[in-house]
């Protein structure tokens, strides 16, 4: 009997729990009015600035403003905050709005059961006095999925034109998402794992090779592919639904 799920989803990358994402819960979080207005939020600044165009629209935001005072009442990075520019400290707020977009981890099925601990080490205890145990994203503890994430990012061609290069015919890899990044200019790529062509990193560089990414620089001088997402517990942030250039629902989500 087919479970209904491959990866997980993770609702904070920081203390969220690792749970099995279904096709309702991906639906629900691709169509979030929240990430729609987080991702919409960091383009239109990171756009803004780039073309040297005013930035009090931003500025002026309540939500913005919180977000100064959070960071500059905090004791060692305080001062330093203070003392960027207005553009600076909005590319640190859009990096936070991206931060906090629910998270897939497409490379794992799960991850093993761990005692929650407070922020000094100790186990939290539930009302029975047992350890509270949560499915934490942890490398250590992963159970893999078979799908293994593709990203390149800061691309100077439009990311669709690169997917378009997994639909000619004879694409020898098996996509079952593709999507354009929170950025706007990368692309992320979801496929399956094919025996023979070594470990995650592995058929990476082969992906990478086979869409003539390989060698390719982005607009930070750098080359564009992604090469941290050899990490199996690798989180990827959830895109708006616009941003979905093609998704394989039967085999994404073992329907």
């Amino acid at each position: 009997m087919k479970k209904g799920w491959r990866f997980v989803f993770q609702d904070n990358q920081f203390y969220g729990e690792c749970v099995p994402c279904t096709l309702a819960v991906f639906n629900t979080t691709v169509d979030s009015a929240q990430v729609d207005w987080k991702i919409t939020t960091r383009q239109a600044i990171e756009s803004a600035i780039a073309q040297g165009l005013p930035l009090e629209e931003w500025t002026r935001r309540s939500d913005y403003q919180q977000f100064c005072l959070k960071r500059e009442a905090q004791p060692r990075a305080g001062e330093k905050f203070r003392q960027l520019t207005t553009p600076q400290k909005l590319l640190q707020w859009t990096n936070d709005l991206k931060m906090s977009l629910p998270c897939f981890i497409f490379a794992a099925s799960g991850f093993d059961l761990l005692p929650v601990t407070d922020k000094l080490g100790n186990a939290v205890l539930d009302g029975n006095g047992e350890p509270v145990m949560k499915c934490r994203r942890k490398l250590q503890g992963i159970h893999l999925s078979g799908l293994f994430m593709f990203d390149a990012d800061k691309m100077l061609i439009d990311p669709y034109e690169v997917f378009l290069r997994t639909q000619v015919a004879g694409f020898p890899w098996r996509i079952r998402l593709a999507h354009k990044t929170s950025s706007g200019h990368g692309l992320r790529l979801v496929a399956e794992a094919e025996p023979g062509r070594g470990n995650i990193a592995d058929q990476q560089i082969l992906l990478a090779r086979d869409l003539g990414l390989m060698g390719m620089v982005g607009s930070t001088g750098k080359p564009v592919v992604d090469d941290s997402c050899i990490d199996a517990s690798r989180i990827s942030y959830a895109p708006r639904r616009k941003d979905i250039y093609y998704i394989d629902e039967m085999n994404l989500f073992n329907l």
